[in-house]
């Protein structure tokens, strides 16, 4: 949105801090004043005193050098959408996500489909500073970790063969780019009820991830932990486990389309 392109009975100011929130959900490494300036045709001072505002209200964070993204307080705010209307699945999901990573201490995230690509809708970060960071509002594309293998496998079925007859990016050794072997490897997933990688988008998190489903079987989105590929074989499958449970869990507790 550039300067003044507002709604026609909206408060410029709100426009223009949405529009702020909108191009920091877009690029999840964050971005400078000098390129927020240039992306929305804002002033500096108008830009500076938004995302000042903002950080105040942890909405948004400020790095060491200088670049802004998303802050905490999204993901707060998510976990509490009233479910009056409609059920929001990040919000049923973040209690139990937050329940999963104090007992494990790895991080957790939730992962809903957007387009082509998977979008992350909860990150709870782990207890070690050298853990993971999943933020919320990150993508990734489809074929490459546990969570989009696990988005990938429950696509309808047209729509999976438009994925896979597309080109396939390798970004790490690990990354399936063969659509049969990725087709064969979505089949297990769907077989066994969670998926694995070993660096498949990143050479050194591993990860496992399992399905979340409506009550009327609508897949939902994806619970994963990502973890560093350290991991002993005991751990990794402690996490496993912990991720099939807690998904199972969230599930249980949508609603159905009756209620």
């Amino acid at each position: 949105m550039r300067d003044g392109e507002t709604l026609r009975n909206g408060v410029p100011v709100l426009e223009r801090t949405i529009a702020l929130l909108d191009l920091l959900e877009r690029d999840a490494a964050g971005t400078t004043i000098r390129g927020a300036m240039r992306e929305l045709g804002l002033p500096r001072s108008t830009v500076y005193r938004i995302l000042n505002t903002l950080v105040a209200h942890r909405l948004v964070r400020r790095d060491a050098a200088g670049s802004f993204a998303l802050g905490p307080r999204v993901s707060e705010l998510a976990a509490r959408v009233s479910r009056a209307v409609t059920y929001d699945v990040a919000a049923i999901a973040a209690p139990l996500a937050q329940a999963l990573r104090d007992r494990l201490g790895e991080p957790v995230k939730l992962s809903v489909r957007d387009g082509d690509m998977a979008k992350v809708v909860v990150a709870i970060l782990g207890k070690h500073d050298y853990s993971p960071a999943p933020a919320v509002g990150t993508r990734y594309p489809l074929h490459a970790g546990a969570a989009s293998k696990t988005i990938l496998a429950y696509m309808p079925a047209g729509e999976l063969e438009r994925q896979l007859g597309a080109p396939l990016t390798r970004y790490t050794a690990k990354t399936i780019t063969d659509p049969e072997k990725l087709r064969a490897d979505l089949k297990k997933i769907r077989q066994q009820g969670f998926a694995e990688e070993m660096g498949e988008h990143n050479g050194t998190v591993h990860a496992v991830a399992a399905p979340v489903f409506a009550p009327d079987g609508q897949f939902l989105g994806a619970l994963s932990i990502p973890f560093l590929s350290d991991k002993d074989a005991a751990t990794r499958e402690r996490l496993r486990a912990g991720v099939v449970e807690t998904a199972i869990a969230i599930s249980a507790e949508i609603p159905g389309s009756d209620e």
